[in-house]
C-alpha cells in the first residue's frame, strides 16, 4: 500500500491550536470528505513515520476524534506563534525519535510521501525547510528534536515565529526542483498539492473540487482504479492490499494505494 517506501524514523507532529479560523469554525474540526481535517492530517502522517503521533493544542480546546494512539501536549503560549507548539511536540518525543515532521492542521492534500521525502533531505541539518511557491514552509518541514531546548530560550524572550529559529541553527532550505527530483514524489504528488492549505471558505472550496487519489482496489479476483479521500467513501469494507483487517471509515487515502475488499 506504501509505494513511497514506507514509514521513516521520525515522529509527526500537528499543531491544532492557534488564530481563529475565518471558516466559521475551527479548522481541525472542519469535514474533509467524512473526516475532520486533523483527524486526516494525523492518519496521513501516521503513513509516513514509524514514531508517535503528537497533537499541540490551545489549552482546553476540544478535539475531533483522533488516530488511536495520538498524543495530546498544550501550546504553552498560546497566540505567540507556531513556534512554542512546535517545541512542545519536539519536546514531547525527544529521546524517542531524532526528527519529526511538523504539518499545520489545514494541508488536506498532504501526502505522506511527501512528508517522507522532507524527511530524507534533513540529513544532519537541524531543519528541513521546503521553500515553495514563493514562500518557506514551516509548518510543512522537518525538525530535529534536539532544537526543543533552543526553542524554549527563544519562547521564553518572547520570539514565537520560525525564522527566529531558522536565523540561529543549520537549515537546509528545499527548492520545488529538489523535491521533485524524487521519481516517488514526483509520481504521486508531481503539483505538490501536498502543500495546498487551506484558510478561507473558497481555498477549501477549491481543495475539495480538486480530483480525488485514484487507488486501485482489488476485489473478486479483479484489480479496478477508484477515487477516493476516504476509506469509507468506498462504500464497502476494505483493507490494505494481503491484509484482512476493514480499514476504519476515517481512514485517509491516498494516490498509489493499494486496497483489497473484505
Amino acid at each position: 500500500m506504501r509505494g513511497y517506501g514506507g514509514r521513516r524514523p521520525g515522529a509527526g507532529i500537528v499543531p491544532a491550536g492557534g488564530a481563529s479560523s475565518r471558516m466559521g469554525t475551527p479548522k481541525a474540526s472542519l469535514d474533509w470528505h467524512g473526516a475532520a481535517m486533523l483527524t486526516r492530517t494525523v492518519a496521513v502522517l501516521g503513513r509516513a513515520v514509524d514514531g508517535p503521533l503528537v497533537v499541540v493544542r490551545a489549552a482546553g480546546q476540544e478535539l475531533p476524534e483522533l488516530p488511536p494512539g495520538t498524543e495530546v501536549v498544550d501550546d504553552p503560549v498560546p497566540g505567540l506563534g507556531p513556534l512554542p507548539a512546535i517545541g512542545a511536540g519536539l519536546a514531547a518525543v525527544a529521546g524517542r525519535v531524532e526528527a519529526a515532521f511538523v504539518a499545520s492542521t489545514d494541508l488536506p492534500l498532504l501526502h505522506p510521501a511527501f512528508a517522507a521525502r522532507v524527511l530524507d533531505l534533513r540529513g544532519e541539518h537541524d531543519v528541513a525547510l521546503p521553500e515553495a511557491f514563493g514562500h518557506h514552509q514551516p509548518l510543512a518541514a522537518a525538525y530535529a528534536t534536539a532544537l526543543a531546548p533552543v526553542i524554549d530560550g527563544l519562547t521564553a524572550a518572547g520570539q514565537g515565529r520560525p525564522p527566529s529559529l531558522f536565523d540561529r541553527v543549520a537549515v537546509r532550505r528545499i527548492d520545488e526542483q529538489t523535491l521533485r527530483s524524487d521519481p516517488v514524489l514526483a509520481r504521486l504528488d508531481p503539483d505538490l498539492a501536498s502543500l495546498t492549505n487551506v484558510n478561507t471558505p473558497a481555498e477549501l472550496a477549491a481543495a475539495r473540487a480538486r480530483p480525488l487519489p485514484a487507488v486501485r482496489l482489488h476485489t473478486g479476483g479483479r484489480v479496478r482504479t477508484v477515487r477516493a479521500r476516504t476509506a469509507g467513501e468506498l462504500g464497502r469494507p476494505v483493507a490494505v492490499a494481503g491484509g484482512t483487517a476493514p480499514l476504519p471509515p476515517w481512514f485517509p487515502l491516498v494516490t498509489g494505494d493499494e486496497l483489497e475488499g473484505v
